[in-house]
């Protein structure tokens, strides 16, 4: 029997600029495909047709303590990737002690900033969801999922999910 890896430490960074000791939680993104029932002629049953990534897939929530200026002015960022964040987490295990690095890159821009109750003396912190066109995770610095929205590329363990789609189209 063995313990989970659980996150012990965890840091967030916003176009290279670090929120040590300012991020409160992130909502690391959901891996999430879009299936459609199918059931053709003499088929006894349907089955899920992969059509991509799924429609709400591409969101990472973050909050950090108080307010940011920053943020702020990456607001109506003209590009799909403008800005990137990268989490770092270190997991550990309970059981045997091993650590094992989690960093997760995207890029992308920010949809809303909910600044949530503001009230001297309590708690204020700042949410952000980010859409991200791009999306990396690595595990101990291994690749292991790597999504490039505008550039067609969906790689997983190294291999290019959508290289034959590509060379089919011309590019």
């Amino acid at each position: 029997m063995g313990l989970p890896r659980k996150l012990k430490m965890m840091d967030l960074f916003n176009d290279g600029n670090s929120y040590l000791g300012q991020t409160g939680e992130v909502t690391i993104p959901k891996l999430v495909r879009k299936f459609e029932d199918w059931r053709g002629g003499g088929m006894n049953g349907n089955v899920k047709i992969d059509l991509g990534l799924g429609d709400d897939a591409t969101e990472f929530n973050w909050k950090l303590g108080g307010i940011d200026s920053l943020i702020l002015e990456q607001w109506g960022a003209a590009t799909v990737a403008a800005n990137m964040l990268r989490f770092a987490g270190s997991y550990q295990r309970d059981d045997t002690g091993e650590t094992t690095a989690v960093e997760i890159v995207v890029r992308g821009r920010h949809e809303e900033i909910d600044f949530g109750n503001q009230k001297a003396g309590d708690d204020t912190e700042t949410s952000v969801k980010t859409i991200w066109s791009y999306y990396k995770l690595s595990i101990d610095g291994v690749e292991k999922i790597l999504i490039d929205i505008p550039n067609m590329i969906e790689r997983v363990n190294g291999v290019d999910l959508l290289e034959k789609h590509k060379a089919n189209i011309g590019h």
